[in-house]
């Protein structure tokens, strides 16, 4: 009677393997996911010798140019994050960054006109979507 059911023992040992397996990829996905932490995030007129120069939450129009600093330690393995930019609620530029262990440091600037006076944000995302900070600020005359 048993080797009548010796198939289906079979069929239940290769599911359980492959749920186990499925299992084992979730989590690896899920390291990658956690590969970094947020160290740093400001907004800045420019940078200098991978650091932040005249750090604020308001910036002239006449600068000419914003930028958005991150700071990541640790970094255990390469990947990536998003700078999502938004004028006014509006999705005006996304840039994808890449980090790299053991820390990594990154920036995206956006060249200022006339038509950019009013408020901003910088969503800082990870590949998966999920958001690290938001950097908000404003382009004055």
């Amino acid at each position: 009677m048993i080797g009548r059911y010796r198939p289906l023992w079979g069929l239940l040992a290769c599911l359980l393997f492959l749920s186990v397996n499925s299992d084992a990829q979730s989590a690896e996905e899920k390291s990658a996911v956690n590969a970094f932490a947020l160290a740093q995030a400001i907004m800045c007129e420019r940078v200098q010798n991978l650091k932040p120069v005249n750090p604020g939450i308001a910036f002239s129009i006449s600068s000419g140019k914003v930028s958005c600093f991150t700071a990541f330690d640790p970094v255990n393995q390469r990947t990536y994050i998003y700078h999502n930019w938004y004028h006014r609620d509006d999705l005006s530029y996304k840039k994808k960054l890449y980090l790299r262990a053991p820390r990594w440091s990154t920036v995206s600037s956006i060249q200022l006109r006339e038509a950019d006076k009013g408020p901003w944000r910088v969503e800082i995302t990870g590949r998966d979507g999920r958001v690290l900070s938001v950097l908000r600020f404003s382009i004055i005359d």
